[in-house]
């Protein structure tokens, strides 16, 4: 039961920003470059804190996928503080989901991994959802393609991190060095004044759902396993789209349903193992 509820709030805690992003970003409270500024600067102050509080210090992780993860998490919160000008919260997070899973089977292609054909299938079922949220009027083009760039962003950050024998310092590290990547933005962009509410938001997505959801993320991943951390991360476009509903009126049309179904069940079947599909012959 306390993996159940740990579990869950850390899906509510991802799905969160995505509505707290475009709660923030959509009506103006902050504008989308200082959103990432702010939630980046709050998130790596919260790890930085953690490692301090469990370890006493800040011990350097090793250089092994520190250059993929630091861009990739640079182009993951632009993209998608950008992207929430125009996406609604549902919306937003399906796209994020899709294009990092897709992302994440590139990398396999790429790597020349052994793929069955069911991840094959189920690619391709997640590309067709994603297609189906692209086509003429379901929203404008430039969010779509920069909650996209996030995805892949954040594909390649969970590609870099793959074997990290300390995530959480892995984590803490890439915050803190994609910082001074991520602040000069504010200055081509314009900083323009923020409001209290928009500060808040922000912080609020990078100290508590960012710094410490990721946390506890990585504190429940090895009782999870795998396969149901796969199947828990398929709630988190649904999540998003429910507080979307409630907090900010948008109410998901049949478009996202039917994408929603596509995506989720593509990844469903591309990332369980083989044996969640095979019925067994005994008792």
């Amino acid at each position: 039961m306390r993996l159940f509820l740990l579990t869950a709030l850390t899906m509510l805690a991802f799905a969160a920003n995505s509505v707290l992003n475009r709660w923030a970003v959509g009506p103006g409270h902050i504008g989308a470059v200082e959103f990432a500024m702010v939630r980046l600067v709050s998130g790596a102050a919260m790890l930085a804190l953690l490692l301090l509080w469990q370890r006493g210090g800040w011990g350097w992780p090793g250089s092994h996928g520190r250059v993929g993860g630091v861009l990739g998490l640079s182009v993951y919160l632009t993209g998608f503080s950008l992207a929430y000008r125009g996406l609604e919260a549902g919306t937003g997070a399906l796209v994020l989901f899709g294009m990092v899973q897709v992302t994440m089977f590139a990398g396999a292609v790429w790597s020349r991994e052994a793929i069955p054909a069911r991840r094959w299938i189920g690619a391709g079922l997640a590309l067709g959802g994603l297609g189906l949220i692209a086509t003429p009027g379901a929203a404008e083009a430039l969010p779509l393609v920069l909650m996209a760039a996030a995805g892949v962003g954040w594909g390649v950050y969970s590609l870099a991190g793959r074997g990290s024998a300390d995530p959480l310092a892995a984590t803490a590290w890439n915050f803190l060095l994609s910082v001074p990547l991520v602040l000069p933005l504010g200055l081509v962009a314009g900083v323009a004044q923020p409001d209290g509410i928009g500060l808040a938001l922000a912080v609020v997505s990078g100290a508590v759902t960012s710094g410490l959801g990721y946390a506890l993320w990585y504190a429940v991943l090895p009782a999870l396993g795998a396969a149901r951390a796969a199947v828990a991360q398929l709630s988190v476009p649904m999540i998003a789209a429910l507080g979307g509903a409630v907090l900010l009126a948008e109410v998901p049309g049949l478009r996202f349903w039917g994408a929603a179904v596509l995506v989720l069940g593509g990844v469903a079947l591309a990332s369980l193992p083989y044996r969640s599909f095979t019925i067994r012959s005994t008792q």
